[in-house]
């Protein structure tokens, strides 16, 4: 399956889950969108574990900017003042919409799990098809040494409290996926 329709795909799938799908063409457009959602939604701190030196200090410049607070790790110490966490994610799958993390900082799976808007960016090339054509490339890192695998399939949800649908319960509220285009040199 080509690229484009791999990419495709994904979005139709995520969409279905009620992930919210755009496509961006550099990673300073992901900072950009995280900070102005965070702002649009009248939420106050934002983290984003994993990222370079160089891209948290550009990140934290334009939270001062708008009078948003960067949330530093560890995140141990913030486990309720989560609001929009920025992440990178390893790989996603189309068939289902899922992204997949394979991690060992405490950091990211805190982040991930207790903010109320988790915006993950997605290289497009990291797109597989389905959870079969990713096993092989699982199983290679999982050899590596140990981490946390998570597969995510839009926002938490459960329908274990009398049937009724409940959003966020397990996770977050809100899931935005960021697809990140690769360039042709």
């Amino acid at each position: 399956m080509k690229q484009a329709d791999l990419v495709q795909k994904m979005t139709e799938k995520a969409g279905l889950v009620q992930a919210v799908v755009s496509r961006i063409d550099s990673f300073d457009h992901a900072l950009a969108y995280a900070v102005n959602l965070t702002r649009e939604k009248s939420l106050n701190t934002l983290t984003a574990p994993g990222l370079n030196p160089e891209d948290i200090s550009h990140l934290s410049a334009l939270c001062q900017n708008v009078g948003l607070e960067f949330v530093s790790p560890p995140l141990r110490n913030h486990l309720r003042g989560i609001h929009t966490a920025l992440t990178h994610v390893d790989w996603g799958i189309a068939e289902t919409g899922s992204l997949v993390i394979y991690s060992d900082s405490e950091d990211l799976r805190i982040a991930t799990m207790l903010c109320d808007i988790h915006v993950a960016c997605l290289s497009a090339s990291h797109i597989y098809p389905d959870s079969a054509s990713l096993s092989t490339v699982l199983k290679d890192r999982m050899g590596a040494g140990p981490g946390y695998l998570s597969f995510i399939t839009g926002t938490s949800r459960t329908a274990d409290i009398e049937r009724v649908l409940t959003i966020g319960v397990h996770g977050p509220l809100k899931l935005h996926i960021l697809i990140l285009e690769d360039h042709q040199p």
